[in-house]
């Protein structure tokens, strides 16, 4: 059974992040809270960690679309390629915030997705995740956790979220209540910005 353990965001406490980081360096599966809706994430370099996340959405692991929570953007160089200055400049503008940018992928992706030419970016402004991800010292694979009731479409309350989740991964944060609102998914891949989903972040920053 999961592990509940409570984390205030406005100031993580060092140990209780320590102890999240440990169960993803062991391969653990974690729920956490951003600025959108809770995700549910793993250790980037963990493959195993990798493939159930995979099979818990039901999907294959190399077709699967995850983001990675990056703690800023110095960690880009490791996985985009090289992005010209106006990309960069709508990055700075919008991060740390709720939007996902897809960015063209470099060769040092994971294996699992090394077949992939884009990959999905986060950078969330939830001092949580944050510290996690700085404390790890990579990125944390991400998917956010859907409700299966169309009606709610996401559960935003620590306590329901452990209920229906207890049973399937490692560990879950209780952040305080979640967004029901999604991140804004922006596609910077190309030469034109394209919004693929509105969410939560304002589009005026491009």
């Amino acid at each position: 059974m999961a592990e509940f353990i409570k984390i205030y965001p406005d100031k993580p406490s060092e140990a209780a992040i320590a102890k999240v980081v440990k169960v993803l360096q062991n391969g653990g599966l974690v729920i956490y809270p951003t600025d959108t809706v809770y995700g549910l994430g793993c250790d980037i370099t963990n493959s195993r960690a990798l493939e159930k996340i995979a099979k818990i959405k039901g999907v294959k692991l190399e077709k699967a679309n995850f983001s990675f929570i990056c703690h800023d953007l110095s960690n880009l160089s490791d996985y985009v390629r090289q992005i010209d200055t106006s990309t960069f400049k709508i990055l700075k503008r919008a991060l740390p915030g709720p939007y996902t940018f897809i960015l063209p992928g470099n060769n040092n992706l994971p294996r699992e997705f090394k077949k992939k030419t884009t990959v999905g970016i986060r950078v969330p402004d939830n001092n949580i995740i944050l510290e996690i991800v700085r404390q790890l010292g990579n990125p944390v694979v991400s998917t956010s956790i859907r409700d299966e009731d169309d009606v709610i479409e996401y559960t935003t309350d620590p306590e329901l979220i452990f209920e229906k989740w207890q049973h399937l991964v490692d560990m879950v944060i209780d952040g305080g209540y979640g967004d029901n609102v999604g991140s804004t998914i922006i596609d910077l891949s190309e030469h034109e910005p394209v919004i693929v989903r509105e969410g939560k972040g304002d589009i005026d920053i491009l």
